[in-house]
């Protein structure tokens, strides 16, 4: 089943060009967090709904996107919320697509979606199972030729298909008081605590540095964040 994309750029301006043209609003964009300490959360405007993370998966290269047996043999997933939007990836490359997605899908109490490509994909996906969401991207072709055309807009030049990309983005979102770490190699969610509104981005910024911990040596991580700028909107 699995197919593949232009990998997306951790680039702020082409992830918020993708989100609005599938149907956010305006006041919702995707934000650089150029820091992990209180000093600089503080920069990052408020409210934030979401924290994405792009880090590398691995040092060897293997395609990032899972398949049925990896999946099935996955333990990591600790949610059985069924209120959390989780999808399953099958798509080479869509791993910033996915996270997107994850970080609007379980933020609609507060990001209301103009009619578009994404409030109709996740009007058909909410009663579907994870694999199902995971499909039906697959067979979403207005998202798919969403994603290319703004995939092609980023700083640096688009690598070719037989490049293996190593880098891949998960999603950190807050739901029913808990901090859920999304990413669709994994069979589904997972919790990383107690978690609000308020705290998302701090309590997330703890979960990004477990990560960087892994691997001390490794500078490539990036962390993003969904932020709306004009709380007055609200």
């Amino acid at each position: 089943m699995s197919t593949t994309w232009v990998p997306m750029e951790s680039n702020p301006d082409v992830m918020t060009k993708f989100l609005h043209k599938l149907g956010v609003t305006k006041d919702w964009s995707i934000v650089d967090v150029y820091g992990l300490e209180p000093d600089l959360l503080a920069l990052v405007p408020k409210p934030v709904c979401a924290v994405i993370l792009l880090y590398p998966l691995s040092k060897k290269g293997t395609p990032v996107v899972e398949d049925e047996e990896q999946g099935d043999k996955d333990k990591d997933a600790t949610c059985s919320d069924p209120a959390v939007f989780h999808m399953k990836q099958y798509i080479h490359n869509a791993c910033g697509t996915i996270a997107l997605i994850h970080s609007v899908a379980n933020s609609l109490e507060t990001i209301k979606l103009q009619d578009g490509f994404l409030k109709t994909f996740l009007d058909k996906a909410q009663d579907l199972s994870h694999e199902g969401r995971g499909k039906l991207l697959v067979e979403s072709e207005d998202i798919s030729t969403t994603h290319k055309d703004v995939a092609q807009e980023g700083q640096t030049e688009v690598p070719g298909e037989e490049v293996v990309i190593i880098h891949h983005f998960v999603a950190l979102v807050h739901k029913n008081g808990v901090l859920y770490e999304l990413d669709g190699r994994k069979s589904g969610p997972i919790s990383h605590g107690p978690t609000s509104p308020e705290t998302l981005l701090e309590d997330a910024a703890r979960v990004c540095k477990e990560f960087i911990s892994r691997d001390p040596e490794e500078v490539c991580f990036t962390v993003l964040a969904l932020a709306n700028s004009d709380a007055s909107s609200l």
